[in-house]
């Protein structure tokens, strides 16, 4: 064994220590868990979703599936090459945008419904004006963002000018779309960016890395509020509470979890009773109640955060549920998968 190779297992075994010793004085602040606390508290009816509209066009991978603001519409990516925008009311397709590259990972639906947005393996975010068509029909391009060094996993809409962005090269990026230029750029996470979330009040936003952390960040800083240990793979998915006190994660690890924000760790852990798929995504009713997972068994679990009960599994999909997003107003979930379908849920 080489000098480096020894420094390098003595800084793990360091880190890992600290860790531990964190994760110890958490617990001696725990002076109750979320199930004693609730245990008064009714348990909640069965859910009983059904997928209304089969959403179907693409003829590849669906990859990610994000709403719009108005709760109607939502877009999808596929490694068919295509962006789709559908009326998720009726099923009907809106749009259909050919992608330069068919690479595409992370899709994001602005706010207003005016532009949508998306990247991947081609290490760039690509933005298209939904209102306004190019000379093929399709939705025009207004910006490519370019000078990722990795690829873009994640990015979502701060309003109509402003986007931001989490990727493979560990950094955060928000850009102004107006003046075409970042204006924050730094290293997050230890490794790749995997899913990001912004927070109700408009100033925060939770990332989800492969370094096996969450982290809390403010807008308008570049240094992580809290740093949240405890899964033991990839952070494939993150999703803010409604609440704005807590936010769920999706792992590789084969397990979901609550975490309080103002407890700085895990208050719950969920596991299906009788599965062990890998979750691959996450969101969180409009109450914050129900937490939605979709995993690798091709289903999509369902719990109930307060009683930190499995409250049922959506069926229908034939491969891996690779996204999953719920309307602003609560009353839909969209979910895609690699069987080259999107469903809708109410």
């Amino acid at each position: 064994m080489g000098k480096d190779d020894a420094e390098t297992i003595a800084l793990k075994k360091e880190l890992d220590d600290l860790i531990n010793k964190c994760k110890e004085d958490q617990k001696k602040c725990q002076d109750t868990t979320i199930e004693d606390v609730c245990s008064s508290v009714a348990d909640a009816p069965k859910i009983k979703l059904s997928t209304k509209k089969m959403l179907k066009g693409h003829i590849n991978k669906v990859n990610s599936v994000h709403f719009s603001g108005d709760s109607r519409h939502c877009v999808t990516g596929s490694l068919d090459g295509k962006l789709i925008i559908w009326d998720t009311w009726t099923g009907n397709k809106v749009q259909v945008i050919p992608l330069r590259s068919a690479w595409v990972m992370s899709v994001a639906f602005a706010p207003s419904g005016n532009f949508v947005a998306c990247g991947g393996m081609d290490n760039m975010c690509t933005v298209y004006d939904v209102n306004n068509r190019d000379a093929t029909g399709s939705a025009k391009i207004t910006r490519e963002l370019l000078g990722y060094e990795g690829f873009l996993s994640s990015c979502r809409f701060l309003d109509d000018g402003h986007l931001i962005t989490g990727s493979g090269d560990m950094k955060i990026c928000i850009w102004d779309l107006e003046a075409n230029k970042k204006t924050t750029d730094f290293a997050g996470h230890a490794g790749d960016i995997a899913s990001l979330s912004l927070g109700p009040d408009g100033n925060t936003y939770i990332t989800g890395s492969v370094d096996r952390t969450c982290k809390l960040w403010d807008l308008r800083e570049e240094v992580a509020h809290q740093t949240f240990f405890g899964h033991e793979a990839d952070v494939n998915s993150v999703c803010y509470h409604p609440s704005g006190n807590a936010f769920v994660t999706a792992s590789e690890d084969k397990t979901a979890r609550l975490w309080d924000l103002r407890a700085d760790q895990q208050i719950a852990s969920f596991k299906p009773p009788n599965s062990n798929p890998g979750f691959t995504s996450c969101g969180l009713s409009f109450s914050g109640r129900f937490i939605f997972c979709g995993t690798d068994d091709n289903n999509i679990h369902i719990w109930d955060t307060l009683k930190v009960q499995h409250n049922g599994v959506l069926q229908g999909h034939e491969n891996r549920v690779t996204s999953l997003s719920v309307s602003g107003n609560g009353m839909a979930m969209v979910s895609c998968s690699w069987d080259q379908n999107c469903r809708v849920w109410v």
